[in-house]
C-alpha cells in the first residue's frame, strides 16, 4: 500500500489509523467491512457525506434507529435547548415523566415504564424483571432473533445447518465464545411462526419458565412478519403455564403508533423500546403491567431488581426523544408505511425484471432484500445459502457504489424526510445494482 494510496481515501487512513487503538479498528461489529468501512462526516435528512466528500442516500439510518434521518431540525432544537440547561443529574428530571407518559399512551399493556440507554439492556432488565417476578430460572427465545448481547438473549442468534437438529426441537447454542453451559440450560429455543413446535416446548418447560421473548418482526430472522395466530398462540400458553410473554419492540416500535402491539392486536406483559424513542441519543426502555413493573419499586425498601444506570433517562435523550415521538403521528405511519409498500413492490419487479430470483419481506418502513424466491418463515428458511450470501454482499456493496446505503444483510429502514424523488432515486440505484450482479 502506497501514501499515495492512503491519501487518495481518508476513509481507508482512518480505518489504518484505528486500528492503533481499537480491536481490529473497530467498536461496533455491524458496521465492519472489509477491507474498511466508510467513515462518516456528517449526515443532513435522509443523505450521509463520508469523509471523502460522498454523499449517499441513508436507507440504514443507524440500523432502524433514525426514523426522522439525520439532524431533524426539531430534534436539534430540543436536544440543544436541554443541553444549556445540563445533560444529566444526580436527580430525576420532568423530562423522563413526559416521555414515560407518552409511551403509556400509547400502548395499552404499558402501564409504568423503566427507562435505560440501549435496547440491550432493556431486554435484559426484562429478563431479569421475569426472574423476579415468577421465581424462576428459564427463559424462552425464538431461533436467529437478535435481542442485544445479553448472554441470555443472543442464544441461538446465528446457527448454521452443522447446529440444526434432522429431529427434535432447536438446540441452544453459545453466539459468543466463553458463554457458560448453565446461561444454555436456562435458554429454550423455539422456533419461530411454528405453534406446534413453540407450544409444545413452552408447555414442556412451563414450571420453570420465566417468560417467552419474541420479535414480532425479527431482523436477524428474515424481517419475516409473525402470524397473528403464532403470537396468539404464544399469549394463550405463557398463560396457560404462568410465564410472562415478553414483546422486544426495539425494531418494531417504528411499525405503527401503538407499535407492532397495535398492529397485531396481542399485548404483552412485558414490552422493551429503544432506537426511534430516542430521537438520535443512546436509549432504552421497559414498560408493562403495574404488578411486574412492581419489581423495580424502591418505595418499601430494597426493590426484588435493583437498577441505577448514570446516564439512564438523562434529559437530552429525553428530550430529544419526545420531540421524535411527537412528529410521529398517525398520518406519519400512514405516509412511511405507504413509502415501504412503494419500495417493495418496485425491488420486486425490480428482481423480476432482471431474472434474479429474490423477494422483499417486511411490513411499513421496514424491508430487506432476500436473493431467492423459497418461501420464507422462519429463520432457517431466510438464513441464506452461501452463493446467495456471496451476491448479497455484491449487491449491497453495489448499492454503496451507486449511492444508496443498505445494511449488509440487506435490510433497508426508511425515514420521515425521504420524499418521493429519492424513493425513485433509490430505485434506480437498486436497478443498477441488480444488472451488476448479474
Amino acid at each position: 500500500m502506497t501514501d499515495a494510496t492512503v491519501l487518495s481515501s481518508r476513509s481507508e487512513a482512518l480505518a489504518r489509523r484505528a486500528r492503533g487503538s481499537l480491536p481490529g479498528g473497530n467498536t461496533r461489529t455491524t458496521v465492519y467491512r472489509d477491507p474498511y468501512p466508510l467513515y462518516a462526516a456528517r449526515g443532513e435528512g435522509c443523505r450521509v457525506w463520508d469523509v471523502d466528500g460522498v454523499a449517499r442516500i441513508d436507507c440504514n439510518n443507524n440500523y432502524t434507529s433514525l426514523i426522522h434521518g439525520h439532524a431533524h431540525p426539531a430534534l436539534v432544537d430540543a436536544a440543544c435547548r436541554q443541553i444549556a440547561l445540563g445533560t444529566a443529574f444526580g436527580m430525576p428530571t420532568e423530562s423522563e415523566i413526559d416521555l414515560a407518559e407518552l409511551l403509556c399512551a400509547r400502548v395499552a399493556s404499558v402501564e409504568r415504564v423503566r427507562f435505560v440507554n440501549s435496547g440491550t439492556e432493556a431486554v435484559m432488565m426484562a429478563l431479569k424483571a421475569a426472574r423476579a417476578f415468577t421465581g424462576r430460572p428459564k427463559i424462552a427465545k425464538c431461533e436467529g432473533a437478535y435481542h442485544g448481547t445479553y448472554d441470555y438473549a443472543e442464544v441461538s442468534l446465528d446457527t448454521g445447518p452443522a447446529d440444526w437438529q434432522v429431529q427434535g426441537p432447536p438446540a441452544s447454542v453459545a453466539y459468543a465464545h466463553g458463554t457458560p453451559q448453565g446461561v444454555l440450560d436456562d435458554v429454550v429455543v423455539i422456533p419461530f411462526n411454528d405453534i406446534d413446535g413453540a407450544v409444545s416446548l413452552i408447555r414442556a418447560h412451563g414450571p420453570a419458565l420465566a417468560g417467552v421473548l419474541v420479535d414480532p418482526m425479527p431482523n436477524r430472522a428474515g424481517l419475516v412478519p409473525a402470524d397473528p395466530a403464532y403470537l396468539q398462540a404464544l399469549h394463550a400458553v405463557c398463560r396457560e403455564v404462568g410465564a410472562l410473554l415478553i414483546f422486544d419492540e426495539v425494531i418494531s416500535f417504528r411499525l405503527g403508533h401503538a407499535g407492532a402491539q397495535g398492529l397485531w392486536g396481542v399485548e404483552a406483559d412485558l414490552t422493551t423500546f429503544g432506537k426511534i424513542m430516542g430521537g438520535g441519543f443512546p436509549v432504552g426502555a421497559l414498560g408493562g403491567r403495574v404488578d411486574v413493573m412492581a419489581v423495580f419499586d424502591p418505595t418499601s425498601g430494597k426493590p426484588a431488581v435493583p437498577g441505577g444506570g448514570t446516564f439512564s433517562a438523562n434529559p437530552v435523550t429525553m428530550r430529544a426523544g419526545l420531540a421524535a415521538m411527537d412528529l410521529l403521528d398517525e398520518a406519519a405511519f400512514v405516509r412511511l408505511g405507504h413509502m415501504g409498500d412503494h419500495l417493495r413492490h418496485g425491488i420486486e419487479r425490480l428482481l423480476h425484471d432482471h431474472g434474479i430470483r429474490g423477494c422483499a419481506t417486511g411490513r411499513g418502513s421496514l424491508l430487506q432484500v432476500h436473493l431467492s424466491d423459497r418461501p420464507l418463515r422462519d429463520y432457517r428458511s431466510a438464513r441464506p445459502e452461501a452463493a446467495e450470501a456471496r451476491r448479497l454482499v455484491a449487491f449491497v456493496q453495489a448499492l454503496l457504489d451507486g449511492g444508496v446505503i443498505i445494511s449488509t444483510n440487506g435490510l433497508m429502514a426508511l425515514s420521515t424526510v425521504m420524499t418521493g424523488d429519492d424513493l425513485e432515486a433509490v430505485l434506480a440505484a437498486i436497478a443498477a445494482a441488480l444488472s451488476a450482479i448479474g
